[in-house]
């Protein structure tokens, strides 16, 4: 595995310094991250930990001014490429809430990093705005003025909860499969940590598309353990069956994530996905979440990887979902 030492700008505004990530950095890290502007979990030490040993070439950064983290990058090497994320569904440049003339420090002296350190190019993906406490899009234009390109976009698609009833908001028919449900609690959801009757269905569902799970059994089962308060399980019963579920990760105080949303379509006349979405959006609401982030809407089989799947959009919309973009920053620094 490449090692490397701290990087120190020159003639530059801030005494800034790039620090190599090791253990005793961890702390400081996370609770960095924890009270970011724009960190979620998969910015944190601890979730990426979960990953087995040796399965990635970590390159992850601590940038410090006088001693004190002004941000950090969790990367990995592939290849001659730096990539933030690996291993997890967003990266990028964790700050605070700073002016746009630090930002730009923080990019340059990325480049620098990056340049002096002989990478052949960066790959970056943030999360998108909805994941801000305060919004800002400081870190997208300094990557721009300084060269960064779109690698790629996909359609990502969130709900918005807070202030208002959201089930009014829903299509006409949602509307009506949802309190038909209130009405007859013909089905019945639960929170649960009864992964093991989950992922079946997971895998069945994922089947279909010819797809296989992101996460093996044994991983969620480790992520469960490391972040027991951020992933939260709804299982769907019909009777004594499981036909559907919701895998929820609190991604950070504004947004939960829906990772996996799953049912085994033999039951999929009894609209338990309209029904698990409900309950999921009724319990982001009570935990004071203002989004819930629904995932990419990309038809995974065609050629061009920015091809929308129309018909999950058209379902995503009858939940009052809208499009944000899920983008990915590009750099060739040789």
């Amino acid at each position: 595995m490449r090692t490397f030492s701290p990087w120190d700008s020159k003639s530059r505004r801030m005494a800034l310094r790039i620090e190599p990530y090791d253990l005793e950095w961890k702390e400081k890290w996370d609770r960095f991250v924890l009270n970011s502007n724009n960190g979620t979990i998969f910015h944190l030490q601890k979730f990426l930990g979960y990953h087995d040993k040796g399965r990635f070439q970590w390159h992850h950064l601590v940038f410090t001014d006088k001693k004190e983290i002004v941000a950090v990058l969790p990367a990995a090497v592939v290849g001659s490429t730096l990539e933030s994320p690996i291993g997890a569904s967003y990266g990028s440049f964790v700050t605070g809430d700073i002016p746009f003339a630090t930002t730009l420090e923080i990019v340059d002296a990325f480049s620098d990093y990056c340049r002096e350190r002989q990478f052949e190019r960066a790959l970056l993906t943030p999360p998108p705005f909805i994941y801000q406490k305060v919004i800002s899009q400081n870190i997208d234009y300094a990557l721009a003025y300084r060269g960064f390109t779109h690698d790629k976009h996909y359609i990502s698609h969130a709900i918005r909860i807070d202030g208002y009833d959201f089930v009014s908001s829903f299509q006409s028919t949602a509307r009506r499969y949802v309190h038909k449900y209130i009405r007859e609690r013909s089905l019945r959801v639960e929170i649960s940590d009864d992964y093991e009757s989950f992922y079946p269905i997971l895998v069945k569902n994922k089947a279909r598309h010819n797809v296989k799970p992101t996460h093996t059994l044994e991983e969620l089962l480790r992520l469960k353990k490391l972040l027991p308060e951020s992933l939260v399980l709804f299982l769907v019963w019909k009777g004594s069956k499981p036909i559907a579920g919701s895998l929820m990760f609190a991604c950070n105080s504004r947004v939960a994530l829906c990772f996996y949303n799953m049912l085994l379509y033999e039951h999929e006349q009894d609209n338990p996905i309209h029904v698990v979405m409900y309950e999921v959006l009724k319990w982001a609401s009570e935990h004071g979440f203002s989004w819930v982030d629904i995932g990419v809407s990309q038809d995974t089989h065609a050629e061009d990887q920015m091809t929308p799947a129309m018909n999950l959009i058209r379902f995503k919309e009858k939940f009052n979902a809208h499009g944000i973009l899920r983008s990915t920053f590009y750099k060739r620094f040789i």
